[in-house]
């Protein structure tokens, strides 16, 4: 929940979590990694800011060597899916609700109203659209997690807004809607995504991480 009075915020955040950066290369170089390919630093740094994934490098005294065998590869630093057991994501994705409106049956949300709500129903109005990188295809086909209970993204994903479905939940405005985090602990992931949108997930996490609003996170 934002600050008594500061309102909801009005974009998505990504929040990179240096302590998921600096045990990812640990647990690498637990597997005798001790080099990384200059690639990770691309899109900087694959959207999550080259200037603190140089820095959790050089703490954890990796070296750049793009000629040895085995490195660390972007996907293992960063977490994504299906690269390396045992990894945390370090994005974390959130939005805020803007408003919560009720629903009557038959009727429809966002573009072309693709959702029209088969009985009676509340929506959420949410910060986060395509132009943040929460792009069109997870309409209708990935949820997100408010209050630690998930909640489908219905109608079309908007530039800077999407609607989520919350039923009878007691959500309100300004509270904080989770779009990805850590799967482990059963929260949304990167892979649903990847699913909904054949897309890979180092496109996905460089949309977001370049076009969120981003902040390094402990």
């Amino acid at each position: 929940m934002p600050a008594p009075g500061s309102g909801p915020r009005s974009a998505p955040v990504a929040r990179i979590s240096r302590s998921a950066l600096t045990a990812n290369a640990r647990a690498a170089r637990a597997r005798g990694i001790h080099s990384f390919s200059p690639s990770i630093f691309e899109a900087d740094a694959w959207g999550h800011g080259a200037e603190l994934v140089r820095s959790v490098l050089a703490a954890e005294q990796f070296v750049p060597d793009p000629a040895a065998r085995d490195t660390l590869s972007a996907a293992s630093l960063l977490g994504l899916p299906g690269v390396a057991p045992g990894v945390t994501p370090a994005l974390r994705l959130t939005g805020t609700v803007l408003s919560v409106k009720d629903l009557r049956a038959g009727e429809g949300v966002s573009y072309g109203y693709a959702f029209r709500a088969p009985a009676d129903t509340r929506v959420a109005l949410v910060t986060g659209g395509y132009a943040q990188g929460i792009v069109r295809a997870l309409g209708g086909a990935v949820d997100v997690s408010i209050a630690g209970e998930p909640h489908r993204i219905v109608g079309r994903v908007a530039m800077d807004v999407c609607v989520v479905e919350i039923r009878d939940a007691g959500v309100r405005r300004g509270d904080e809607v989770l779009f990805l985090g850590d799967p482990a602990a059963g929260e949304p992931s990167l892979g649903d995504w990847m699913d909904a949108t054949d897309l890979q997930a180092a496109e996905l996490i460089t949309m977001i991480g370049l076009r969120a609003i981003r902040e390094e996170a402990p």
